[in-house]
């Protein structure tokens, strides 16, 4: 864990789509000084993905690594552990990343990457958590912020917040909500592991106070 008082927790972020989570980041960490946290690069598998525009905005380095350029899943994630590597990021942060790690990657960055889920894990893990939410019925979803491991949304559990499902939510209804919790949740998380306060016995994430 980071715990240097005086440099800066330099993170990579993941994205694939819009960057709203990235944006987040951008605001809250990246451009305040006093967060004690810089966004170092910016990495996409998609190359149309605004999350990109959103970090050249920022002034932050961007990289597009698609998987279809290499042979195999191995070589590409060889490329992202580069660019992470080059760019001297600590902490792997997935805001919207669709694309799932090989073991190798995962057990080099064990319990230096996280990843934001719009969904109470271990409940609807997978690409549709909010669509399989509501196609299901419950009466409360949330933010399930987590390490990531080898399997699909398994990894050890970071924190939570609770969102209601109303009667009245569509899909989109529901994940901007849904979104206020992970704009806020998501930032704290990188504040706790730059303070040195995430400490991981086994399946359980302890968060020092």
């Amino acid at each position: 864990m980071h715990t240097g008082k005086e440099s800066k927790l330099k993170i990579a972020v993941l994205v694939s789509g819009s960057g709203t989570n990235l944006q987040t980041l951008i605001g809250q960490l990246h451009q305040d000084e006093t967060s004690g946290i810089e966004i170092a690069v910016v990495i996409s598998d998609r190359p149309k993905a605004y999350a990109l525009a959103r970090a050249e905005r920022a002034s932050i380095p961007t990289h597009v690594v698609k998987t279809q350029d290499f042979e195999n899943r191995l070589d590409f994630d060889a490329e992202i552990s580069r660019l992470i590597e080059h760019h001297t990021a600590e902490l792997v942060v997935l805001a919207g990343f669709m694309k799932l790690f090989q073991p190798p990657f995962v057990r080099k960055y064990r319990n230096r990457i996280i990843n934001v889920h719009p969904t109470l894990l271990p409940a609807f893990p997978g690409a549709h958590p909010v669509a399989d939410t509501l196609a299901y019925g419950v009466k409360f979803t949330g933010v399930t912020v987590h390490f990531v491991d080898e399997g699909v949304d398994t990894g050890p559990i970071i924190t939570q917040a609770v969102v209601p499902v109303l009667d009245t939510d569509d899909e989109a209804s529901l994940h901007n909500r849904i979104q206020v919790e992970e704009h806020k949740l998501y930032p704290q998380v990188i504040k706790w592991y730059a303070e040195g306060k995430l400490k991981v016995k086994g399946r359980k994430v302890i968060v020092k106070q």
